[in-house]
C-alpha cells in the first residue's frame, strides 16, 4: 500500500518535504481490530507539532488521525462492524474506555504512537472506530473526527449558556465548525471571531459570526467564554483581557509553539486574571465525544469547508497549513 511516512523531525519553516511516499505491507487486523481502506484523512495542526518535534511520536510513523474509510476485513472477535461499513477514527487509538480515557496513562494516539490515516489502509481497535452517519460524505466527515469533535468538547467545557457571548480565537479547521455548532446549540449567543486577515474574517461572517476582527481587536462586549485554537501564546494573553468577570478561556491545542513565549511576560494579574477569570485546557478528546458529535453534525447539519489534496501531495497540504493558507479544513483524498 502507499503511505506518506514521517521518518525524522525538523522545521517546516521553509516548507521542506517532511513526509516520504513509501510502499508498505497492508497491515493485518489483530484480535478486536478492523482493517480500514482509507478514503479520506483530514490534515490537522497536530501533524505540524509531530513533524517539528513539539509532540514526541514513534519514528518512523504514518501520521493522520481524522480518518474515514470502509471496513475491509475484521479481526478475530469483532462483531460490531461488517465488511463494507463506513467507519471513522479519531485521535485516540486505544485507552481505558472510561469517561476520562483522554487523561488515562493507557492512552495511545492515532498517527503518533501507531500508524494513522496518511495511507491506503490502517488498523484500529473496533471499539475505537465510530460509524459514519449516512448523511455525511467521506471528505466532509474527515475533519469532524478531530477538528469538529474536539470543538464539540471545547464548547461543552466553556459552560456557556444560551444568550452568553462566545469568542473564537483563531478560525481554522476547528473554529469554523464550532461556529456552526454554537449557532445550533446556543441560538441566542452572539459569536465573535478573532483571526488574522480580512479574507478569513469575511469567511467567518459568511458562516454566521456576529462580528469578526483581528486578534488584538476589542469585541462589542466582554465575553463569557473564549475558545482558543491557535498554535501560539499571544492569543492566550489577548483572550484573557476580553473576558467578562467570571469568564472562562478554553485552550484547544495539543501544543503551543515556543517562539512567542515572551508574550506571557506581559501577563498582568489585575488585567488578565483577576475577577475570577478561568483558564481550562482541552486534553485530547474521547471516542465518546466523536460518537455523540457525528449524529449531531448530521442533524444540524454542519457543512465543513474543505480543500482536498491527493495522498502524494500531503507535504503540500502541510506547508499550506503551516503558512496560514487556511479556509476551513484540508483533507487528503485517498
Amino acid at each position: 500500500m502507499r503511505a506518506m511516512r514521517l521518518e525524522k523531525t525538523g522545521s517546516l519553516a521553509e516548507c521542506e518535504q517532511p513526509l516520504r511516499l513509501v510502499d508498505l505491507p497492508i497491515p493485518e487486523p489483530r484480535e478486536g481490530e478492523i482493517l480500514l481502506r482509507v478514503t479520506a484523512c483530514g490534515v490537522c495542526h497536530t501533524e505540524l507539532d509531530e513533524i517539528e518535534g513539539r509532540l514526541p511520536c514513534k519514528l518512523p510513523v504514518v501520521p493522520g488521525h481524522e480518518v474515514v474509510g470502509r471496513v475491509e476485513t475484521l479481526g478475530p472477535g469483532v462483531n460490531r462492524f461488517a465488511a463494507g461499513d463506513r467507519a471513522g477514527v479519531g485521535w485516540i487509538h486505544h485507552s481505558c474506555g472510561g469517561a476520562q480515557e483522554n487523561l488515562s496513562p493507557e492512552f495511545t494516539a492515532t498517527g503518533c504512537d501507531v500508524d494513522g490515516g496518511y495511507a491506503e489502509y490502517m488498523t484500529v481497535p473496533a471499539a475505537y472506530a465510530v460509524p459514519i452517519p449516512a448523511a455525511l460524505g467521506d471528505v466532509e466527515s474527515a475533519p469532524l473526527m478531530c477538528a469538529g469533535a474536539i470543538g464539540y468538547r471545547a464548547l461543552s467545557l466553556t459552560g456557556l449558556h444560551d444568550g452568553a457571548p462566545l469568542g473564537l480565537m483563531g478560525f481554522g479547521g476547528s473554529g469554523h465548525l464550532v461556529l456552526q455548532l454554537c449557532k445550533h446549540q446556543y441560538p441566542n449567543s452572539p459569536v465573535y471571531v478573532f483571526t488574522r486577515g480580512e479574507e478569513v474574517q469575511a469567511f467567518a461572517t459568511e458562516l454566521g459570526a456576529d462580528w469578526s476582527g483581528g486578534i488584538s481587536s476589542s469585541p462589542p462586549q466582554p465575553l463569557a467564554a473564549i475558545i482558543d485554537t491557535t498554535p501560539v501564546w499571544k492569543p492566550v494573553v489577548q483572550s484573557l483581557e476580553k473576558l467578562a468577570p467570571g469568564g472562562r478561556l478554553v485552550i484547544n491545542a495539543i501544543r503551543k509553539e515556543a517562539g512567542d513565549q515572551s508574550e506571557l511576560m506581559q501577563l498582568s494579574y489585575h488585567k488578565h486574571l483577576w475577577m475570577e477569570r478561568e483558564i481550562k485546557s482541552v486534553a485530547n478528546l474521547t471516542h465518546h465525544d466523536i460518537a455523540a458529535f457525528l449524529p449531531l453534525a448530521a442533524e444540524i447539519p454542519i457543512h465543513p469547508t474543505t480543500q482536498t489534496y491527493p495522498l502524494e501531495q500531503a507535504n503540500r497540504a502541510l506547508c499550506d497549513l503551516r503558512n496560514g493558507n487556511v479556509r476551513g479544513a484540508k483533507v487528503l483524498e485517498i
